[in-house]
């Protein structure tokens, strides 16, 4: 449950949490099934600015039950204090104190941090991701891993295929999952420190100026992944052609050619290759 801190005296935080931190944090204390408060003061806020998180086993007290909103709330609340950046924190555990009713109101804080992280991944940060990961072999820390009974099948053919380190493109078909699928899972892993690199990874790629044109004449995110960039120029060649559109004007037949002309070198740009 999150409240404020109503004593006189202010809460011994000491930690600094930079952005995101809080996530990694509420993250790590579900996995190791810690009981305590962790205390939350925000950047330049005293005792009284402060919020109390109650944890039981791992799992968030909160007042809330199905029919207030399944934990909206609660999940408003945590989207609050993991946008603060520079806050402090303090963890006592061991309290054995819980708001009346709580123990049957129960909030997966795990399972929020997974979401919270996953939904931060979008196709340019994939990827980038995928770029620096090439020719690096992933390996697991099988204790900040998600446990068995919070995974799906999906999730449980992925962490099989990291039990040994292997590289992306040997964990996919082993997973047999959607690219994407795999790539948000590897990036909530890597965001709680549940997987190590190891061999030599590649830099981040920069994104230069002319590339970032290509992709705008493409209409996608500047960092889109090979198979975005692929559907999408096939997409436009096939709007632009100027065999598909009939009885034009010689003007306008003109238009479409050069249109579709820089659209073919913004696809060769991109991938290196003629169009396919």
């Amino acid at each position: 449950m999150v409240r404020t801190w109503t004593q006189a005296d202010s809460p011994p935080v000491a930690e600094r949490l930079g952005r995101g931190d809080f996530v990694r944090l509420a993250y790590r204390l579900a996995r190791s099934h810690a009981t305590g408060v962790l205390t939350i003061v925000a950047p330049g806020h005293g005792a009284r600015g402060s919020e109390l998180l109650v944890l039981r086993r791992g799992h968030l007290m909160t007042g809330e039950t199905t029919a207030d909103g399944g934990g909206r709330r609660t999940a408003q609340r945590l989207e609050r204090l993991a946008a603060q950046d520079g806050a402090r924190w303090q963890f006592d555990g061991g309290v054995a104190a819980y708001p009346p009713g709580a123990l049957l109101r129960q909030y997966n804080l795990a399972a929020w941090a997974r979401a919270h992280l996953e939904g931060q991944l979008d196709a340019a940060q994939a990827q980038a991701m995928v770029h620096e990961l090439a020719g690096a072999r992933l390996a697991l820390r099988v204790d900040l891993a998600p446990e068995p009974a919070h995974c799906d099948e999906t999730d449980r053919r992925i962490l099989a295929a990291m039990a040994v380190p292997r590289r992306l493109d040997q964990i996919w078909p082993l997973a047999r999952t959607a690219r994407y699928r795999l790539l948000t899972f590897v990036y909530f892993l890597r965001a709680v420190g549940a997987v190590t690199p190891l061999g030599v990874a590649a830099p981040a790629r920069p994104i230069r100026d002319s590339d970032s044109e290509a992709y705008r004449l493409l209409g996608v995110p500047a960092g889109a992944d090979p198979e975005t960039v692929k559907r999408a120029y096939h997409r436009m060649a096939r709007a632009l052609h100027p065999d598909l559109h009939g009885q034009v004007s010689e003007d306008r037949r003109r238009q479409l050619e050069r249109h579709l002309a820089a659209v073919n070198t913004a696809y060769r740009r991109l991938t290196g290759g003629a169009p396919a």
